[in-house]
């Protein structure tokens, strides 16, 4: 059978939850996505938090209807294990840029941590031209491939833990913890340049995102070589995204009026602002708390479909 033929044969099935996906190197974000994809036949697929192809390490994988709910993670905080080479600046932050400057490592114990503690906390950076970032709907990279260069606005991100593991001669092993849109590669080029001999990332690993962690992934290898039983046993349910979001349970009536775009009028004993959402039959989406008032926010399309599909007129009080 053909190439052609063998994708014409292919059927798409539902699936939905959250893979936790080990990224190799050179990998790009969308070609793990879709190996990942194809691999589970899966009909809906995306991707939380873009990888550089020289990063490696965790990329959650959400199906379906976990889609909806991924900018759970898009805004949660992040861990890396990156490598720093010093001594050397490169065109674009990292190895696979060309080499723009070298100078001597020379700096103490003591330099070491007084610059480290400089970008603990809420820290400026400009973004890299050669990244993702989109101007005009074009990511950055494409303009500085053709000679163009975006003034860009500097961004506030936070580290919250930034720590050395190892540091012999010219490498410097750092772990990570920041707030999102941190870029790790501006980071090590800073803390270079706070050293007074430069710096660029020769490797890096994320590993966790908000309450995942990367013990937890599975990479390509590992998925190709299993069962469809043991690849399915992998994915985690919706619920997973929003472990710690408080929770509240209504009945069939209840949930039919808020897929119908009801606002509920009921005492929660629940803080203000979003809600998980459990019917009967388990977990149906998230709901906006404010006051006694209770509005839909992203609802499965299951429960969506089979609400227009009957009529309820009740006026909420």
């Amino acid at each position: 059978m053909t190439k052609k033929n063998n994708l014409i044969a292919r059927t798409w099935r539902s699936l939905d939850g959250v893979l936790l996906f080990d990224k190799s190197r050179g990998l790009s974000s969308n070609t793990a996505l879709q190996k990942i994809r194809r691999l589970f036949n899966a009909e809906k697929a995306g991707h939380t938090g873009t990888l550089d192809p020289m990063a490696t390490g965790l990329l959650p994988v959400c199906f379906g209807e976990a889609t909806k709910f991924s900018n759970e993670l898009l805004d949660a905080d992040k861990s890396y294990d990156a490598t720093l080479r010093l001594g050397q600046t490169t065109t674009t932050g990292d190895a696979e840029g060309e080499i723009t400057s070298e100078r001597a490592v020379d700096f103490a114990q003591s330099d070491l941590d007084r610059v480290l503690m400089q970008f603990l906390g809420e820290i400026e950076q400009l973004p890299p031209m050669h990244s993702a970032l989109k101007f005009q709907g074009k990511p950055l990279y494409e303009y500085i491939r053709k000679g163009i260069t975006i003034e860009r606005q500097l961004r506030r991100v936070v580290i919250h833990e930034l720590a050395v593991n190892r540091w012999s001669g010219n490498e410097m092993d750092i772990s990570v913890r920041c707030s999102k849109g941190t870029y790790v590669r501006t980071l090590a080029e800073d803390i270079g340049r706070a050293l007074g001999c430069g710096a660029h990332l020769i490797a890096l690993r994320r590993t966790a995102i908000a309450h995942f962690s990367l013990r937890d992934a599975r990479d390509l290898p590992t998925l190709t070589a299993m069962n469809d039983a043991e690849r399915e046993a992998c994915v985690l349910p919706l619920s997973c995204l929003m472990p710690d979001m408080p929770r509240l349970d209504l009945d069939a009536k209840e949930i039919r009026r808020l897929a119908q775009g009801q606002r509920l009028g009921m005492d929660t004993g629940l803080p203000d602002g979003k809600l998980a959402i459990y019917g009967p039959n388990g977990f149906v989406g998230t709901g906006l708390q404010e006051g006694r008032r209770i509005a839909p926010d992203r609802l499965l399309s299951s429960v969506a479909r089979q609400a227009s599909a009957t009529e309820f007129t009740e006026v909420v009080e």
